[in-house]
């Protein structure tokens, strides 16, 4: 793309993602030095419009970044009144107890939240510092310095022709220079995927693990209503095909979160993570608390699994990866947005510090260091072993061993366990379609459970029809040669917006990729079995449009 002629502006510090990662490095910069020329690049239309997450949020990465965040009207209006955790099974439930669990999986002084308007008003105190936010504006490509080091970010290009290529309408979009860029595109961004393989981040980790987290709105009778209540759930429907459980979180305005999580390890490659969580609906429990509701908004995204032994190096020279691009969630607290903020206060002070010695695009090691010794550590280390536990030995001995580990590692900083591997990656762990016996799924009733392309509009995503997919193939005959015969076509059920699909046409089956209806869950580029789809940004503002989310 040499010849390209683009305009370029030059800043401090360039932020990819506005995500509570990305923000809360852009104001502790200007918190530290108002002098600062910093940038944030948002790919949503909006700062907020990309953000799902569950939430029950622990403030404390707000405390340690915006101190008076309450006298500043943070949207934190619904805090955590009760805390129930329940086995399933098909017809009833048991009520696990809170008393056994560790300190460290107590809900008290959290707060059910909609992260989307956590970050919109983020967005404004950064605003209101001076940090410059560009939404709309997708990151497509970095930019290399002479020495290969990491010096900025082309955003904002347009119109890209059918076949990718630039045409006479095409706007070639920017080049943003930094002294110093900081990744925080969440979960399986293109960038920091692209930065980890270049510079062998991952080298000598765990590989990352994932989950793929689904997430209703509904509007429930306020009879039924309880602000503050917080809910979580194993067992049925998913039983011993794969790890995870759900949420059922009551915020404010008799509106309930209702989730679903599906561990991306899964091996029957006939598993339909999407037809799960609607199955789980139809739970005596759940169903009697939806029934007369309304589903009000829809969407998915992937959730980074691994943990302290998978979170890779997180810097190389002139790039920093801060939050969901490193996976900082607290698996059993199905936490992360507290360390995603942490991370990027971190990633702040230390990039403050080092343009003060006079330094640029090198590697912010005192960056590293804090994650991993500092609260971020202290949080993740004592947990380091209950998904690797779930894999290995399933969800009951999990639950009896990842107990006691945590309260070994919580009361005496020790674990008998040690750290325990992670082993295959999720895409690897998919077994033969051969080996494992088709599930039978019951049909959605449009009432409790709904279809999947008819839950993608309650997405509001949308993306302009004439430009190139997004979802790339290495290679376009391997759904049909290879995963369609080996896997069952997993592609056709993993993604939970209808994206990918076989139809046959001319007595031949065809692999078809409606890109509209993407998500951006980048569920695909974890869990396909042959690596073979690339999830890249599509052009700036496309996607979904989550309202309250």
């Amino acid at each position: 793309m040499s010849e390209i002629e683009r305009e370029s502006m030059e800043y401090d510090v360039v932020i990819v993602g506005g995500g509570p990662a990305g923000l809360s490095a852009a104001i502790r910069l200007k918190q530290l030095d108002p002098d600062l020329d910093v940038v944030l690049l948002e790919k949503g239309s909006e700062v907020g419009a990309h953000i799902l997450s569950g939430a029950v949020l622990d403030p404390c990465g707000l405390d340690a970044l915006i101190p008076d965040w309450k006298e500043k009207g943070a949207p934190l209006n619904t805090p955590v009144t009760e805390d129930h955790f329940y086995m399933l099974g098909a017809e009833g439930e048991v009520r696990i107890p809170n008393w056994p669990m560790p300190k460290l999986m107590d809900n008290h002084g959290n707060y059910i939240v909609s992260m989307g308007n956590v970050c919109r008003w983020m967005a404004e105190q950064a605003e209101a510092l001076g940090v410059e936010i560009f939404p709309g504006m997708a990151c497509s490509e970095l930019v290399y310095g002479d020495n290969g080091e990491v010096r900025g970010v082309i955003a904002g290009v347009f119109g890209l022709e059918e076949d990718g290529s630039y045409g006479p309408n095409t706007e070639p979009g920017m080049e943003l220079l930094g002294k110093y860029v900081f990744l925080s595109e969440g979960v399986r961004g293109s960038l920091a995927k692209e930065v980890i393989a270049k510079y062998d981040l991952s080298a000598g980790k765990e590989p990352q693990k994932f989950g793929i987290g689904m997430k209703e709105i509904w509007e429930i009778d306020p009879a039924k209503h309880k602000e503050g209540s917080v809910t979580h759930t194993m067992g049925w429907p998913l039983n011993s095909n794969a790890g995870g459980g759900s949420f059922i979180y009551h915020l404010e305005n008799n509106q309930v979160y209702v989730g679903f999580v599906v561990h991306l390890n899964y091996e029957n490659p006939h598993l339909y993570p999407y037809m799960e969580f609607q199955r789980f609906k139809h739970h005596p429990m759940v169903a009697e608390l939806l029934e007369g509701g309304k589903r009000v908004a829809y969407g998915a995204r992937a959730i980074s699994e691994g943990g302290y032994q998978s979170m890779p190096k997180m810097v190389a020279p002139g790039v920093a990866l801060l939050g969901c691009s490193v996976g900082m969630v607290n698996v059993p607290r199905i936490k992360g947005n507290h360390n995603a903020m942490l991370s990027g206060k971190a990633a702040a002070e230390a990039a403050v510090a080092a343009l003060k010695a006079g330094r640029a695009s090198d590697e912010l090691s005192d960056y590293e260091t804090e994650v991993r010794e500092g609260a971020i550590g202290k949080d993740l280390k004592p947990v380091r072993n209950v998904k690797p536990m779930w894999s290995k030995w399933g969800m009951l001995p999990s639950l009896a061993l990842g107990g006691l580990d945590m309260w070994t590692n919580s009361l005496f900083g020790f674990s008998f366990f040690g750290t325990l591997s992670h082993g295959k990656t999720d895409a690897a762990a998919t077994g033969k379609a051969t080996d494992h016996k088709p599930i039978d799924y019951p049909k959605p009733d449009g009432k409790l459970s709904f279809d999947r392309l008819t839950n993608v509009s309650f997405s509001f995503t949308n993306h302009e029809e004439s430009q190139p997919a997004h979802l790339k193939l290495k290679d376009p005959s391997v759904p049909v040669a290879v995963n369609l015969p080996e896997y069952a076509g997993p592609s056709a059920r993993y993604c939970p917006a209808g994206v990918y699909e076989f139809v046959e046409k001319d007595g031949e089956q065809q692999f078809v990729i409606n890109f509209q209806n993407c998500v951006h869950c980048k569920t695909c580029d974890i869990k396909d079995p042959s690596q073979n789809i690339n999830w890249t940004v599509p052009q700036g503002g496309d996607g979904p449009n989550y309202p309250n989310m």
